[in-house]
């Protein structure tokens, strides 16, 4: 008989999370209510926002309760409703977690089109990490041809969306990366005009971007923080701006350590913006009208780092905190009957 599994809280990390922070149970699997809909969960987005979601200090949003399944974007299929704007077989992109079943009433839930563009899309280049993508660089970093883009986590979700909209917008792209092999993904098959290997370059990072970037940086696209950071800023140009997405390198850290020279955004007279793309999802009408007429095209390409089964999702992870996925980290909780 099917049951319902779950990846729960069970404890909170001390640095960086272990299998201990995790429990996972099988559970009957739950029965609608009036106004609600079962879905089946078929894909599972895993995303660095989720370290912080773990933790006991606050937040920009409400965390993780101990006991509680771990929050994350999903896409589903409706197999049982009781909720007329639902009907059995619909697929949905919605926030049910790390489980395979789970109810709603449909208030954050988008229905999804199979015809339109495989249903993992919805979780990558067409849902949040491409929406991040877009708003922070077109809304904040406002490229115009000729300028130079620098983005961390290159080969990443976010990253390499930032890059090849660049392209599309006249300007020259750089990526930060983390392998030979992610460095070359984004300049062969993304389009990047150069990447550099942060893990490669040790001490030589400053220099190496200095050579990929020589006309200085005009925006940069900050997923990373630390290291990457330190070697970024000093070479960004007058009025730069930089989009601040995410600082993955200090997510397990248990308190603050010091960053660059900040006094340099002041002389540099710099603009960096924080933001998180949920702030501006009834804003993305642009977004919607270029991104996926591109991907359908080919002009914006994106790679997907699959793990499969949900029990496994605390390993993948805890893995993806470290760099050791290659693109956009999903798994997949139960066949797609879609993907061919």
């Amino acid at each position: 008989m099917a049951t319902n599994r779950r990846v729960l809280l069970k404890s909170r990390p001390q640095g960086e999370p272990t299998p201990a922070n995790f429990e996972i149970v099988d559970q009957p699997i739950p029965e609608p209510k009036d106004g609600e809909y079962l879905s089946r969960t078929i894909w599972l987005s895993l995303d660095p926002y989720m370290r912080g979601r773990m933790a006991e200090a606050k937040g920009y949003a409400s965390n993780v309760n101990l006991g509680d399944a771990m929050v994350g974007g999903t896409v589903g299929q409706v197999v049982k409703s009781k909720n007329p704007r639902f009907k059995e077989g619909d697929y949905v992109v919605e926030y049910a977690g790390w489980q395979s079943y789970a109810c709603s009433t449909g208030d954050m839930t988008m229905k999804l089109d199979p015809e339109a563009a495989p249903l993992s899309t919805a979780l990558s280049v067409l849902g949040m990490p491409g929406m991040t993508a877009w708003w922070g660089l077109m809304e904040i970093g406002k490229p115009k041809a000729g300028e130079t883009v620098v983005v961390s986590a290159a080969s990443g979700a976010v990253g390499s969306v930032v890059g090849q909209l660049a392209k599309l917008r006249g300007c020259r792209a750089v990526g930060i990366a983390g392998g030979k092999d992610k460095c070359d993904y984004v300049v062969n098959e993304l389009g990047f005009d150069a990447c550099v290997d942060y893990r490669a370059a040790g001490g030589n990072l400053f220099k190496e971007l200095r050579a990929a970037a020589p006309k200085g940086i005009d925006i940069y696209f900050e997923n990373v923080g630390g290291a990457v950071q330190a070697a970024v800023v000093p070479q960004l140009n007058d009025f730069a701006r930089v989009p601040l997405c995410g600082l993955i390198s200090t997510y397990n850290d248990m308190q603050m350590n010091p960053g660059p020279d900040w006094r340099l955004l002041l002389i540099k007279r710099a603009t960096v913006t924080g933001f998180i793309v949920s702030d501006h999802f009834g804003q993305m009408a642009d977004f919607w009208k270029e991104v996926p007429t591109a991907v359908k095209a080919g002009k914006i390409k994106y790679r997907e780092d699959i793990v499969k089964g949900i029990e496994n999702a605390p390993e993948a992870f805890m893995g993806l905190l470290k760099g050791r996925n290659f693109g956009k980290l999903l798994v997949q909780v139960a066949d797609d009957p879609t993907r061919k």
